[in-house]
């Protein structure tokens, strides 16, 4: 079986010569497989072939012809003819958190409107709620989708992109939350999240991390059934990321939470069961049927459902068990002396350090501590209060807050600072592994967040540079998208020989990408101090040890999981002082 899918926005009838029409083998034997219906094409998923033609004649990268696994044949939603298609659903589950794992664009946001009772799930024609009820007999979602069609559930929901709050609600925080209280249980929530020294404050004047738990801290709030919270780790340290994960968890005892999380070791420490989703992004999605959530992450990294049958990957995602050998026998690239910088109300104190080239360093640390004060000033941003910074390099710097504030498109964005954007070698290291080759046509004002992050890592490499320094990058990035931006990353300073520094909290990123880590310690808000580079076990070891976390490593993938903290194997690994890489489950 086959679907045909014109991406309707992409396409510009009047901006090209019908190629898909031209082009068609069936249409030139006289068969209508592609035809005019009002101002775009449509194509017939019966006549067609699946020769290809039309998907590489298309000008502008509208059309998919895909061939599905033969056991998909009956589709939960579809968005008309030619449009996308959703297999399977995600089943709430009351006293329990359910989690999502899967790239953008497989019909995670479709699903929630349904289960929300937003949209109604048409079963891939027209189906009325009686044929719906008859095609999910017998299962826990038919009760639920019983109570949709009666508007008996209630949903509370954090969005994606918490940076568009401001823009609906103005105000204080004080005043959205309690706006939304309704479950009277505002005064615990601020304490378990550790916002109360910033309700105050006006929404527009918070910080990424700030925003993100005012969201997740109105979503709680509300009395609903089902609760939905989409990536609650953007701009959020390790702590504040596992507290937040303990505080839906307790939410989770009275309702139904599902969660959309893409580091994966918080969705290991917040999910009971997993489902996993895949297909092919703005084309098909599949959501499998419920999984153990260590059994969940284990296939999904190493790329095959047994199940299901189904490889969604052609390499598995692998973890070093131990840390790599400290940096040795490679030119230094700079080095640093000591200098301070300092505002009203915090300042930061850098010891002397040097980098290397062609090597990757993480700069971990919790928010408020100064990592991207540190960023400005090497970039030159900012100036140091104290010290100097003399090194004699050129740098590009990619900050953590990105304003689609342009309406250029992304190719005459990305050509404005390179005019390697059109040769083979910027598709093979920059464009394709960043998945910008659709994107290329789209103004940069019109991008989503994650589609944004993208481009603005890509804008970063782009630059004739010594020292690359990106400041969050994983941020509403998909697992195989922050892969992705792992490879590039590690492959474009080996292979140019420059420099990166990649500030970031995904710890699984932090695990693939670096050579050796800057460690920032300190009082968040108040004083931050940098020391280091160290070689990864010994950072990765202070880092946690600062944090009271200790990580153990799967037996089967050598991933990293949080240790319960108390529990035996975090008790030894603090006694021995591994905190992340002696122990292996």
């Amino acid at each position: 079986m086959r679907i045909a899918i014109l991406d309707r926005d992409r396409c510009q009838p009047a901006m090209c010569s019908l190629e898909c029409i031209k082009y068609c083998p069936r249409v030139r034997t006289g068969d209508e497989t592609i035809k005019m219906d009002g101002k775009k094409p449509v194509i017939s998923e019966e006549l067609c072939i699946g020769c290809g033609i039309c998907v590489k004649k298309c000008p502008f990268g509208a059309i998919k012809i895909i061939s599905l696994p033969e056991s998909l044949t009956e589709p939960s939603h579809r968005y008309g003819t030619n449009g996308f298609v959703l297999y399977g659903m995600p089943i709430p589950q009351h006293g329990r958190v359910v989690g999502i794992l899967g790239p953008n664009g497989i019909g995670k946001t479709t699903a929630v409107r349904i289960l929300a009772g937003n949209l109604k799930p048409n079963l891939g024609t027209d189906a009325d709620w009686d044929d719906i009820f008859k095609y999910y007999a017998g299962s826990t979602l038919q009760d639920y989708l019983i109570k949709i069609s009666r508007n008996e559930i209630k949903l509370s929901q954090k969005p994606q992109y918490i940076d568009r709050i401001p823009e609906v609600f103005s105000g204080t925080a004080s005043e959205l939350l309690e706006k939304v209280d309704e479950r009277g249980e505002l005064n615990n929530l601020i304490s378990k999240l550790d916002i109360k020294h910033i309700l105050r404050r006006d929404l527009g004047d918070l910080s990424g991390g700030e925003l993100q738990r005012i969201a997740i801290a109105a979503c709680a709030a509300r009395d609903a059934d089902f609760y939905f919270f989409d990536e609650i780790s953007p701009y959020l340290d390790i702590h504040q990321r596992i507290r937040a994960a303990v505080m839906i968890r307790e939410l989770a005892a009275q309702s139904a939470v599902l969660v959309v999380e893409h580091d994966l070791a918080i969705l290991d420490l917040l999910a009971d069961i997993v489902h996993i989703g895949y297909g092919e992004p703005g084309g098909f999605g599949v959501i499998t049927h419920p999984k153990g959530v260590r059994q969940a992450i284990n296939q999904y990294l190493r790329g095959f459902l047994p199940e299901e049958n189904v490889r969604i990957r052609p390499k598995p995602i692998d973890f070093e068990v131990h840390a790599p050998r400290s940096v040795k026998d490679i030119p230094v690239l700079f080095e640093f002396s000591g200098f301070t910088k300092a505002y009203d109300l915090f300042s930061l104190a850098v010891a002397g350090g040097e980098m290397c080239v062609g090597e990757v360093v993480g700069a971990v640390g919790p928010n408020g501590i100064g990592k991207s004060t540190f960023a400005k000033l090497l970039a030159g941003v900012t100036q140091p209060t104290t010290g100097e910074i003399s090194a004699d390099i050129k740098i590009s710097y990619k900050p953590q807050y990105i304003k689609p504030d342009s309406d250029l498109r992304v190719h005459d964005f990305l050509r404005s600072i390179t005019r390697m954007v059109d040769t083979s070698y910027y598709e093979t290291e920059i464009t394709g592994p960043l998945q910008l080759r659709y994107l290329m046509e789209r103004e940069i004002s019109d991008l989503s967040g994650g589609e944004l992050q993208r481009v603005a890592i890509a804008a970063c490499l782009s630059r004739e540079a010594d020292l690359y320094i990106l400041d969050e990058p994983s941020a509403h990035l998909d697992v195989e998208q922050r892969v992705s931006a792992c490879t590039a990353i590690r492959r474009f300073a080996e292979n140019r020989h420059v420099t990166a520094i990649v500030i970031d909290h995904d710890i699984y990123m932090v695990d693939l990408l670096s050579d050796r880590l800057l460690v920032f310690e300190g009082e968040p808000a108040v004083h931050g101090e940098v020391f280091g580079p160290f070689d990864l076990r010994e950072g990765m070891n202070r880092f946690l040890k600062n944090l009271n976390i200790t990580f153990r490593r799967d037996e089967e993938t050598k991933r990293p999981r949080i240790n319960e903290l108390g529990s035996r194997l975090d008790r030894e690994q603090k006694a021995s002082g591994e905190y992340y890489y002696a122990v292996v489950e």
